[in-house]
Order: structure tokens, then sequence, then C-alpha cells
């Protein structure tokens, strides 16, 4: 692109979505001016990696998923694909809690649905006639209502109550910090018959990098050429100029840019969005959020006496807690913590329940370690405790999202050079939010064709 005619993209958000259409943009039009705004001082957005004292904290994602192809394919481009290191192998991933007695999840879950149905009916979780309920096959077609329905109605239907509340839901919990009464099950279960995205089928399913999944943060950022960062800024709000978009950022500073890619979650991006359409402001309003909180306690291991021979386990909803997962990082990935040390990570937070990350930071660790001590026994005092809130951080696909996605993008066809990408649409995991900040920046260069044809 010549001189005078060089286009300007403008990229609202430094997260994962956001790095990682600034890395096509660049890749595919190296003489593009690009700048990227992130609010906050660090890049990365939810993937975030703490070092203190020899531990590797995570206050977000501890790894990604290769069963699609997305990040494993970045990480090649970056050269880091040889450094990647899977699980420690473990004859049992993960446990469910019941009661505080912990019992193995099921082998042959794909995501949150049960493939082996009989793994599923063996488990001592259930009663006998939870058992014969799971074995039936209904005829899933049978139901009333609208195109969508819930996970829990779904999932209850398929396999009953019983199965549902004490093996499919704390999954649920686990990854979306949700009510399954509320999940939309057309965005969240995969439709009978649809492919799965091709990954890396024969390789580890989980990777991650050796100091956390910062690393891959920190590769993209020292890898960007062509890419003018500016951080500890916040975009006040965005509207036209012409054919082209004026951002206005704290300070009184303003960006303008031919196309315009907002990677924030949409209740952040509904208030950038406001003065260019108050009705595309309400919709991106409509998509709800929970809070969460993620609470590190670290410990000497002749303090613990439970074997921690896994991954960690799930808490159910009908628990009444309000955690929903212990991760036992130090067991799950090597070099997590110091030796003769161990690492245990809590998830806290459930959409619609209290407001657990506005609790004080005693009180969470404090329910932390009750949570510690009634199921692995643990009664020392930790040597590490650490806590890391999300307000509002996990996107909630409700009954209907997909149909207010597809609104969304239908309204933003108003402003051509608009794009919209992130976790708040079509994924909440790193491949799908590196795929959508791919594909926006994609479709802004087409958008700059158009405009030179």
């Amino acid at each position: 692109m010549p001189g005078d005619l060089v286009k300007k993209l403008l990229i609202i958000g430094g997260g994962i979505t956001g790095l990682s259409a600034a890395w096509e943009a660049s890749r595919l039009a190296p003489d593009l001016n690009i700048t990227l705004i992130e609010q906050d001082e660090t890049l990365g957005g939810k993937i975030h990696t703490d070092l203190v004292d020899g531990f590797v904290l995570e206050a977000g994602p501890d790894s990604f998923l290769t069963t699609r192809p997305e990040v494993l394919r970045l990480c090649e481009d970056m050269g880091l694909a040889a450094g990647l290191i899977p699980r420690t192998p473990r004859k049992i991933s993960s446990f469910i809690m019941h009661n505080h007695v912990l019992s193995p999840l099921p082998q042959g879950f794909s995501g949150m649905v049960p493939m082996d149905i009989a793994a599923l009916a063996a488990s001592p979780l259930l009663s006998e006639a939870g058992k014969r309920r799971a074995l039936e096959r209904p005829d899933l077609q049978e139901r009333t209502g609208g195109d969508d329905e819930s996970v829990a109605s779904f999932m209850v239907r398929r396999f009953g109550e019983e199965a549902y509340q004490l093996l499919i839901e704390p999954l649920v919990g686990g990854i979306h910090a949700a009510d399954a009464s509320l999940l939309s099950r057309e965005a969240i279960l995969p439709m009978p018959g649809r492919a799965a995205a091709p990954g890396n089928p024969v390789g580890p399913p989980f990777l991650s990098f050796p100091r956390g999944m910062a690393g891959l943060i920190l590769a993209l950022e020292d890898r960007l050429t062509g890419v003018t960062i500016i951080r500890g800024t916040r975009v006040e709000s965005v509207r036209r100029r012409g054919a082209s978009f004026l951002a206005a950022v704290t300070g009184g500073g303003r960006h303008e840019a031919d196309a315009l890619i907002v990677t924030t979650p949409a209740h952040e991006t509904a208030r950038l969005l406001a003065v260019l359409d108050s009705d595309l402001q309400e919709m991106l309003g409509s998509i709800q959020f929970a809070s969460t909180a993620v609470i590190h306690l670290g410990y000497r291991r002749a303090d613990v006496p439970h074997l921690l021979d896994g991954y960690g386990y799930l808490i159910p909803g009908v628990e009444q807690s309000d955690l929903v997962a212990c991760t036992w990082s130090s067991q799950k990935w090597e070099s997590r913590a110091p030796s003769d040390h161990v690492l245990l990570r809590l998830m806290a937070g459930r959409f619609g329940r209290r407001d657990v990350p506005g609790m004080p930071d005693e009180e969470l660790f404090e329910l932390a370690r009750g949570e510690l001590s009634a199921t692995l026994g643990i009664t020392a005092r930790p040597v590490l405790q650490r806590l890391h809130r999300w307000d509002r951080g996990m996107p909630q696909y409700t009954v209907g999202h997909l149909r207010r996605t597809l609104a969304i993008f239908e309204r933003i066809r108003a402003f051509p050079g608009l794009l919209l990408a992130g976790s708040s649409y079509e994924g909440v995991g790193i491949p799908q939010c590196v795929e959508s900040g791919a594909r926006a920046a994609a479709a802004a260069l087409r958008h700059f064709e158009k405009q030179e044809e």
C-alpha cells in the first residue's frame, strides 16, 4: 500500500483475541498501519501467569485444547511448538466430589457430553435407578418449545436427573461457571452429526508452556512487527467520521482508523459503541457474564495427607458450594511448585449465586482452606496464598445465544469496517478466541480491498 494510501486498522483489546487479530493482519498485510490499544499495562487479558517464590500461578486458563488446530498452528508459526509440555501422565485424570468423597470422573466424555454410556452408568456416584435411567435411549426429538433449549433440559432428558446433577453438571460449572438450566444447548453442545474441527487427534489433548500460559502472550508480543501497541489507555467511545472510525481515549486523545476490530467483552463493547448505535449497545448488553475468583494455595507436600493421584476434582452445584473445582496444579504440570511442595488452585463463583469475587480476601481463603480440609484432609496452614478476581469475566451463552449473536453481527453490517471478536460470541476457549481474532483480521483486509475497487 503506497504512501498516503496506507490503510489504518485499529484493534481495541490486548487479550489473546486482539493479539491474534494483530498477528494475522500484520502477517497478511505487512505494510498495514496497525494500532492495538489495551487499557491494562500488561497484555493477555485472562491469560495471566504470576511467578511467586517458585510457584507458577495461572490466573486464567492453564492450557489449551489441541483438538482444534488454531493455537497449535500459531505456536508452530512462532517456532514454539517444540517447547510445549503435556500434562503429567496420571492413571485417573479427574474426580467428582460428592459429600466430600472423591469418585473418578467416568471415561469417555467429549467436552460435557458422555460418549461412553456404560462407563457413565458404572460410576459409584449413581444409584441403581440412576444407572438404569442413564442407559435408556429416549427419543431426543420429542420436546416442546422453541428451537433452542437449555443444556440441563437436554441432558436430563437424555441421561436422567441423577446422572446430570452428579456427573454432567459439574463439568458445566467447571468450564462455564454457569447455571446449566440457563445455558444454550445450541451454543454449548455439539449438534448431532456435526464434525469437530480437525486438530491433533494423536497428540496430547492439552498442552501448556513450561512457565505458564503467559508464554504464549510474551511470544506474540515479542514477535509482533509493524504493530503499535498502546498500553494503560482506556477507549471511552467510538464514533463514525465519514467512512472512518474515531476512538476517543482517556486524556483526550483520539485514534482514527479505516477499520476497527473490537475484542473487549460484550458489556464493555456495549459501552464503547453506545454513541455509534444505541440499539447495538442494548443487544450487546443482553449477553450476561459470571464473576469468578481463582484461589491459589501452596503447601509443603508433607502437610498434605491425600495422594493427589490425578489432576483435581469438580464440585457439583448440588453441593451448594461457592467453589466449582480444585485443580492439583503441581500434579498436573511439571515445575509448578518448589521441590517438596504442592500447588492447589480452586475456582469460585457460579452465575446467579452470591457475589463471590466481592468477598474479602480472608473469607475467600477460609472458604478454600475449609474445602481442602473437608475433602483432602489438609489442616496445616499454607505456605502461599494468592487470589485473582475476574469481575464479569465469563460470558454466559444463555438460551437463544446464537440468535442474539447472529442479530448482533447482522446489525454491525450497517457499519462497514467494524468487526467484533472474542469469547463473548462463538466460544470461550483459547482456540476459538485465536480463530475469532484471525477471522476478524481477514475480514478487515477484505474491507480494505473493497474500498480500493
